[in-house]
């Protein structure tokens, strides 16, 4: 497999990119992401068994099971970032291991349904602050222990409807490429 294949699979719907100048309508575009993905997600996965939700979505990549519990883990950090970032000075938020995260028994082995029903209430809980942010709010950084790099909330916002995406797009395309849906 050539590296613009593996890309392909890697990268479904193409690498994040940040638009330079950021409307209104495209910050209510990513809030409806956020908002419509748990739904969209939970009727994708949940009709699938177990044997479908062990499979890899690519070669050497996680399963379905662990792509669900990998999002759900992520997208609670993200909101423990933006709550940090909206209540605290630049915080230095706290970096983790999501590959290490998706070796844990919980990712490997619990029911998808765990974070899927839990994605529908973050989701909620988050959209629910989203919709009551103004753009200077989203204009707070924090700064992330890695690259020391200050990283905008309308970064993470923009990122977060990306990510939502682009896992949804490994799934669905392991479902296509199997004809399970």
């Amino acid at each position: 497999m050539t590296s613009e294949e593996l890309d392909k699979i890697r990268y479904p719907i193409g690498k994040f990119e940040f638009p330079d100048n950021v409307t209104d309508f495209q910050v209510e575009q990513w809030i409806d992401i956020l908002e419509e993905f748990p739904g969209k997600l939970n009727r994708l996965v949940r009709p699938l068994s177990s044997v479908q939700l062990n499979t890899p979505y690519r070669l050497q990549g996680w399963t379905i099971r662990q792509l669900v519990h990998h999002i759900a883990d992520s997208h609670t950090n993200a909101l423990l970032r933006f709550k940090w970032t909206l209540t605290e000075k630049t915080p230095t938020i706290k970096a983790y291991d999501q590959n290490a995260f998706a070796l844990l028994d919980d990712s490997i082995w619990a029911p998808a349904e765990l974070s899927l029903d839990f994605l529908m209430t973050l989701h909620a809980k988050w959209v629910f602050l989203l919709d009551r942010l103004d753009r200077p709010s989203l204009e707070k950084e924090f700064l992330h222990p890695e690259t020391r790099e200050k990283v905008k909330l309308i970064w993470l916002l923009g990122h977060y409807a990306w990510h939502s995406r682009h896992h949804y797009a490994h799934i669905e395309n392991i479902l296509i490429k199997k004809g399970w849906i």
